[in-house]
Parts: C-alpha cells; sequence; structure tokens
C-alpha cells in the first residue's frame, strides 16, 4: 500500500480511503451490496482480482469483515466502516454541486444506471409481480436490453428475459434516463420530447414514475445551474 509518510490524520485516511476504486466499493456497501458479484455489477468496470484486492485490504484495515455464512461469504462493514457513510455522501453532494453535469460519453453507463435504479424502488407501491423492458437504443449489444421484475418483496435486474408478460417496454438512450435518475430532467419532459418512449399497460405507465426513485444525490443543484438561473 503506498504511504505518504506524515502523521496527519489525513494523510492516513488517504492511504486507505483515496485509493482507486475504494470508495466505490464503500459506496457499493453502504447501498447494500454484500456479495462479490453484486459489488462487481455496481462498480462494472473494476477488475475481478482489483476487487479481490481491494476487499482484502479493506479486511486488514478494519473497515469490512468477511461473513461465512451458509449461502457463501458476505462483505459487511464495520463501525469503522459505516463511519465513513457521511465521508461517501459529502463527496457525492460536493461532486454533484462542483462538477459538470454534462456527463462526459464514456461515465455513461447502463448497467450502473439500472443496478442503480433497481435498488431504488418503492416496493410498497408495487401491487403486483411487474416486469418491465428496458431498452437502450445506444448501449452496446450485449448491454442493450435489461428487465426489471418488480415485486412487493423484492426487485431484479435480468439481462434474459425472466418469463410471464411484459407489463411495459420503455425505451430511450442511455444520456437519458441518467438524466431522469441525477435530476436534470423530469420524467414528464423526457416523455414529451420524445427522447423518452413506452409501450404497454398505460396504468403501469403512470404509476413507474411513482415507484421510482431519483438518485440520493438528484435533489442537489449544481452550482452551473444556480448560476445560470440567478442570471
Amino acid at each position: 500500500m503506498e504511504r505518504y509518510g506524515e502523521f496527519c490524520p489525513v494523510s492516513l485516511a488517504a492511504e486507505i480511503f483515496a485509493r482507486r476504486w475504494t470508495p466505490l466499493i464503500i459506496r457499493e456497501l453502504l447501498m447494500g451490496s454484500t456479495r462479490f458479484n453484486d459489488l462487481r455489477r455496481g462498480i462494472p468496470h473494476i477488475t475481478a482480482s482489483m476487487l479481490s484486492r481491494r476487499l482484502d485490504e479493506l479486511t486488514m484495515a478494519g473497515i469490512i469483515e468477511r461473513d461465512e455464512g451458509i449461502d457463501g461469504t458476505h462483505y459487511v462493514l464495520t463501525e469503522a466502516g459505516e463511519e465513513l457513510r457521511s465521508v461517501v455522501e459529502m463527496l457525492g453532494v460536493w461532486g454533484r454541486r462542483w462538477l459538470p453535469a454534462e456527463y462526459r460519453e464514456d461515465d455513461l453507463d447502463s448497467r450502473l444506471l439500472v443496478w442503480d435504479i433497481h435498488r431504488g424502488i418503492h416496493l410498497e407501491r408495487i401491487p403486483e409481480r411487474t416486469v418491465i423492458e428496458l431498452h437502450f437504443d445506444d448501449g452496446p449489444v450485449e448491454y442493450r436490453a435489461y428487465w426489471l421484475v418488480l415485486a412487493p418483496q423484492g426487485a431484479e435486474v435480468c439481462l434474459t428475459h425472466p418469463g410471464g408478460e411484459i407489463a411495459l417496454r420503455l425505451a430511450c438512450d442511455v444520456r437519458t434516463l441518467t438524466d431522469v435518475w441525477m435530476g436534470n430532467t423530469t420524467w414528464e419532459a423526457a416523455l414529451r420530447s420524445g427522447r423518452l418512449r413506452l409501450r404497454g399497460d398505460a396504468e403501469v405507465g403512470e404509476a413507474l414514475p411513482d415507484w421510482l426513485k431519483l438518485s440520493q444525490f438528484a435533489e442537489v443543484l449544481p452550482v452551473s445551474h444556480a448560476s445560470s438561473r440567478a442570471g
């Protein structure tokens, strides 16, 4: 592990927290992912070997613990790891406020987007098992179609048809749904513009915006937006 050679607590903490991928791993753990494969789904570009290495480092640092159960290994934050919640949240708030809200093409990733969306569902509002197909016009062929299986008991993301009737088909480009998720535009505005298209059960189409939460940072107004409004 790279060291700064300083006794300053900022320096000592940065040796652990500021390593590449580590803040994202902690973000995923804070969001409730505990399994190795789920952590990878929340960080699509990390390799399995790098994730293993970082998990080992975080375990040695006392940030996480391995819980070996009958259903496999789970990674759980310790008290020290939980205390990083405010750090991660404030880092996200700072990034939302001060960095450009116009995302670069290589920052757009349907895998992370759909994974985030599926764990931000108001499950108490889902009346029964409902399958929604998502089609991204500009996604790579292998990541162009997803299926959200929503039920009062939980939500799943599938890369193959999960069976059963498709209640609603949603089509758009990755940027459009990302902008909705991040609060850069509204669901209604995306529909009016034609950037977001729905086909299927009209009642499900009307209810869907109420079923989906937005990013936890969606209400943070970027400084560039605030400045333009003030002007």
